[in-house]
């Protein structure tokens, strides 16, 4: 009995230093893979091994699909001048950048997404675009998704969750509002299947109309039919017609018919998702011919209540920034 005792205890200390044993394996291969990715040494100190594979992965499909070769870019002088041109870039921009793979995983986004999602980069880098967005826009991604073989550009909104709260701090995710994001981008389609084919994608919160407040732009205000109720002085200067004449009257009978659509599909996004931005159209002039445009709008909630049901609150009306290209 002894002995068969002594035999078990032997067998358990032979397991238990396997065991040990294992877990020293896995953490210096844990340890190496963090040491590889290319990130600061504070953000790699706070990774647990799941972020590790994630990052992993989803640094092994960028590299593989713009073919980076091995080896750290900023090292170099041309790596340096690449980073310091990309940072430039995205502070003109006023957004971020995403890429996406056929399946809606996001292989990579730009540093600066944490300044308007309150998500750092090493947060949301391989995880899903659909656990961020609003279930009522997964139609809409999908089918940019689906289309990426096809080729193309792509324009549209979608609604993400975002972290940061209206004075610019930080919350968790529990707490998270939606943030509405206008996308652009171009489908990179690749015929090697080991590469796979993505989506390229601009992504810049709304409203933006504080950037396109210049000589060159009016606002108006419109009834959720996109009738005018007001417009400022602007517009004579630009289109040549007094405030006045446009009151009551409806944006559609403004835009060239070739681009009704263009103008459909923005007042739609407006309905559903309170904020959109029209893309390039055409506007009638006074004197005749047609300017292009974009159009910044958002639905402007009301602070009074309706009188059919106390308590309760209705979209007012949409305010537009209308920015006349030239």
């Amino acid at each position: 009995r002894c002995f068969q005792v002594c035999m078990r205890e032997k067998k358990r200390a032979i397991s238990r230093e396997a065991a040990r044993k294992r877990r020293r394996v896995e953490s210096d291969v844990f340890g190496e893979l963090c040491r590889l990715l290319p990130l600061q040494p504070s953000v790699r100190a706070h990774l647990d091994k799941p972020s590790v594979i994630r990052l992993t992965l989803s640094y092994i499909r960028i590299h593989t699909l713009l073919k980076v070769k091995r080896g750290r870019l900023n090292e170099t002088e041309e790596g340096v001048k690449t980073l310091e041109e990309t940072n430039m870039y995205l502070r003109t921009l006023d957004g971020f950048l995403m890429v996406l793979s056929t399946d809606g995983d996001m292989i990579f986004l730009s540093h600066n997404v944490s300044n308007y999602m309150g998500l750092t980069q090493t947060e949301l880098m391989g995880h899903n675009i659909f656990e961020f967005t609003h279930p009522c826009d997964h139609e809409e991604i999908t089918n940019n998704l689906q289309e990426i073989l096809f080729g193309g550009k792509r324009d549209f909104v979608m609604r993400v969750k975002s972290a940061l709260t209206h004075r610019g701090r930080s919350t968790n995710l529990k707490s998270a509002t939606w943030k509405v994001l206008h996308c652009q981008g171009q489908a990179k389609v690749s015929l090697n299947p080991s590469s796979g084919s993505c989506l390229l994608l601009t992504c810049q919160p709304l409203p933006l109309s504080h950037k396109l407040l210049s000589t060159h732009t009016f606002t108006s205000q419109h009834s959720m039919d996109m009738r005018f109720t007001f417009c400022d002085q602007r517009v004579l200067l630009l289109l040549g017609y007094a405030p006045e004449e446009l009151m009551g009257r409806s944006i559609y009978e403004l835009c060239h018919t070739l681009d009704a659509g263009c103008l459909t599909k923005n007042h739609m996004n407006l309905c559903m998702k309170t904020q959109s931005v029209s893309g390039k159209y055409r506007m009638l002039v006074r004197g005749g011919g047609y300017v292009w445009v974009e159009t910044h709008s958002a639905v402007i909630p009301s602070v009074r209540p309706s009188k059919s049901r106390p308590g309760a609150h209705h979209p007012l009306c949409i305010l537009c920034v209308t920015y006349v290209l030239r």
